[in-house]
């Protein structure tokens, strides 16, 4: 297959606190020696690998250093690695959101990216004013747009506000809409980011599926952002590992994956400090489970209970529900909790301080061993307002006697896959 995307050592320097050097001395320094003297940019041969844990010497950091790869025409790619590792620097100089310090990409073909909610959308104009704009601004023409305006809108499930202002949209409906413009104007190469965590488990499922078929079925080209493991597995077909800025791994997705998860080093953190939001109506002040605040948890075999508890506030009224996946050691979903869904009975939070306290009870088939373990806040069936980027590690000992399935939600249990 033909190379669609070539990456030559690209790099991505940035100054910490600062935008460029923004000191007159520094300024002066790097002209007189890149336009004067003809010396190289003095500042490529300072500063640090980004590791965001350790504070460094340098104000200087390589948010990427020296990344080469090719992705050929038809290739889902899966771009993996923790956070601030340079997935999405390396996908916002590929869709010349910003500039690289120094290297190329050569890339054949429109892209069409939705790297953050609202990404290409002007908050005051319409959902049909914007679906036309960004295909004008793909180089499409308005018959071609109106063929798949239709099409758009009814993926994006927005018909009813699709003459409404985008700015009045919802976190939920906006990532909806984008994904919808960018997967069916043709572009010919598709970049996403892990904006699609905002959508709704229905959406992110059907999202998967049309990548699926831009890929497979018209042989178009994806890069994919994203830190839910099976999301990945199940489209990518080759993975990209990148830590601290640096390629660790490239190669067939199943590998990449387990290089990854060999790399969830887990030391005693706070919860809170893995924690993000998707909303900027709510902000998290406490992650509590066990009434501890580590990211390691220790449980006996005949005590399997979690009491979680989260604090924090709302700047506006929002329905609020707590969900949490249970996972392996490889990263497969063993059991989901979301009550709410089941029950149909969601809660409601006003304005200011809100508290969730949720006791829940591990499956009874579980044996000895590590696990791992997810936890949302969701406006359910709209978006997703937060979630553990780190899941919490679950370190269960001794043996279980009882070794039947928990299907019912009794004493708050996990529904168990099967």
């Amino acid at each position: 297959m033909p190379t669609a995307i070539k990456f030559e050592n690209i790099s991505k320097q940035y100054r910490l606190g600062l935008v460029s050097t923004r000191t007159l001395s520094h300024d002066l320094n790097r002209w007189w020696q890149i336009n004067i003297l003809r010396h190289e940019d003095p500042y490529l041969k300072i500063g640090e690998v980004n590791d965001r844990a350790h504070k460094g010497a340098s104000e200087y950091v390589w948010a990427l250093k020296d990344i080469n790869f090719e992705v050929e025409q038809g290739d889902v790619v899966g771009i993996i690695g923790k956070n601030g590792a340079g997935k999405s620097t390396l996908l916002k100089i590929l869709s010349k959101v910003t500039t690289p310090t120094t290297g190329t990409i050569k890339a054949k073909g429109r892209i069409a990216s939705l790297l953050e909610v609202g990404t290409g959308f002007h908050p005051e104009m319409t959902g049909r004013e914007n679906i036309y704009m960004n295909g004008a601004i793909m180089g499409m023409a308005r018959n071609d747009i109106n063929r798949k305006f239709d099409e758009i809108v009814d993926f994006a499930g927005v018909e009813r506000y699709i003459d409404t202002p985008v700015k009045r949209y919802s976190s939920g409906m906006t990532v909806r809409l984008g994904f919808a413009v960018a997967a069916f104007l043709e572009p010919e190469i598709l970049v996403v980011d892990e904006v699609l965590a905002v959508g709704d488990a229905e959406f992110q499922k059907k999202a998967i599926g049309k990548m699926q078929d831009v890929s497979r079925g018209d042989g178009r080209t994806v890069l994919f952002v994203s830190h839910n493991m099976p999301s990945i597995k199940a489209l990518c077909s080759k993975g990209i590992l990148l830590q601290n800025g640096n390629i660790e791994f490239n190669g067939n997705i199943e590998d990449a994956v387990d290089s990854y998860l060999k790399t969830r080093i887990y030391q005693n953190q706070q919860i809170i400090n893995s924690i993000k939001t998707y909303s900027n109506i709510i902000q998290i002040q406490t992650v509590t489970i066990n009434n501890g605040t580590s990211n390691i948890l220790h449980l006996q075999s005949g005590d399997l209970k979690i009491a979680i508890s989260i604090e924090g506030s709302l700047s506006a009224a929002s329905r609020i529900e707590l969900e949490a996946q249970l996972f392996d050691s490889n990263n497969v979903l063993l059991a989901s909790y979301c009550p709410g869904h089941l029950s149909g009975h969601y809660n409601t939070y006003d304005i200011g301080h809100f508290k969730i306290s949720n006791e829940i009870q591990l499956p009874t088939n579980i044996t000895k061993g590590d696990y791992f373990l997810s936890i949302q806040l969701t406006d359910p069936n709209v978006a997703f307002l937060m979630n553990t980027e780190l899941p919490i590690k679950l370190s269960i000992e001794g043996f279980v006697n009882d070794c039947g399935m928990n299907f019912s939600y009794k004493n708050r249990g996990f529904l168990v896959l099967s």
